[in-house]
């Protein structure tokens, strides 16, 4: 099933010891969804340089449309120094102002995020004052909401992440992200009572929590399910959290259930962290035969 879906925020590169690499966690999730079958969009900004070039040459590779992205001659093409040291914890140093930083509202985005079935943005393009109004009106926009968490610190304070989530239908976020909002409202409390709490607090119907090799948690229709994780040879967990994202998504929109979603989704990240950089090609038939043995 084909699903019309917008990401909003930051396309750019990511700067390995290794080299460059397309990057941003919206970016990233839309190449998955791809993948998977659905028919994204990336509002995002970039440079008239030959990096911002070379993105657009890699969204086009990668069969998305490039309609809704701005190009802009003031500032260049974002671009963020990777720290891949810790195979499990990849660190960012991401540059500030850039392209992405100022993401202009206009009718032709109001309107494709109105038509939309699902628009997934970020805290880390709300940092700045013109994106974050962007991002802002064009919520009013969306028909159903889902917030990729996604700290970067020193990117992000609590009143600007306490709109966002106000705004969501659905959250998505890791265990030490969770940790860090909870800290707020209920410190020093359990995983699952933190959870509740951020969902009442915020009127969200759904939210799901990473916990890298040790799987995921997935609260929703006010019951929860658990899929721990998978064994696997990691090269980076660049781009893991947004695969995890764009598979869970696409299974509670086929109206899969709910256990069955966040398994697919944790062999989803575990898989992409097998191969280096953020969008290996993954398919469902690979997620599907990877996951075989490991139920039987």
């Amino acid at each position: 099933m084909k699903t019309n879906i917008i990401c909003f925020g930051e396309m750019l590169w990511d700067v390995l010891p290794t080299g460059k690499q397309p990057g941003g966690a919206p970016m990233n999730v839309a190449v998955h969804l791809k993948n998977l079958g659905h028919n994204p969009q990336m509002i995002s900004r970039i440079g008239h340089d030959e990096l911002g070039k070379e993105l657009l040459d890699f969204i086009q590779e990668k069969g998305l449309a490039t309609d809704l992205i701005q190009q802009g001659e003031t500032h260049l093409t974002g671009v963020v120094k990777a720290n891949v040291s810790d195979k499990n914890e990849v660190t960012y140093k991401i540059v500030q102002p850039v392209a992405w930083d100022y993401i202009q509202c206009d009718d032709a985005l109001e309107t494709a995020v109105a038509n939309a079935d699902v628009f997934i943005y970020g805290s880390l393009a709300a940092r700045s004052a013109a994106s974050a109004d962007t991002l802002s009106r064009l919520l009013k926009k969306a028909r159903f909401k889902v917030f990729d968490v996604n700290l970067r610190a020193p990117h992000y304070d609590q009143n600007t992440l306490e709109q966002l989530l106000h705004a969501a239908d659905m959250v998505k976020m890791n265990a030490n992200e969770l940790d860090m909002l909870a800290a707020w409202y209920t410190p020093n409390t359990d995983e699952q009572t933190a959870i509740i709490t951020l969902a009442e607090t915020f009127d969200i119907q759904t939210i799901c929590v990473t916990k890298g090799e040790h799987g995921a948690v997935l609260w929703t229709g006010e019951k929860f399910y658990q899929s721990a994780g998978f064994q696997v040879e990691v090269q980076d967990t660049i781009g893991s959290g947004d695969s995890f994202l764009a598979a869970l998504l696409t299974c509670l929109l086929e109206g899969q259930s709910p256990a069955d979603s966040v398994q697919f989704a944790c062999a989803m990240g575990s898989l992409v962290a097998t191969y280096r950089g953020a969008t290996p090609f993954v398919t469902a038939s690979e997620i599907h035969s990877f996951l075989t043995p490991q139920i039987q």
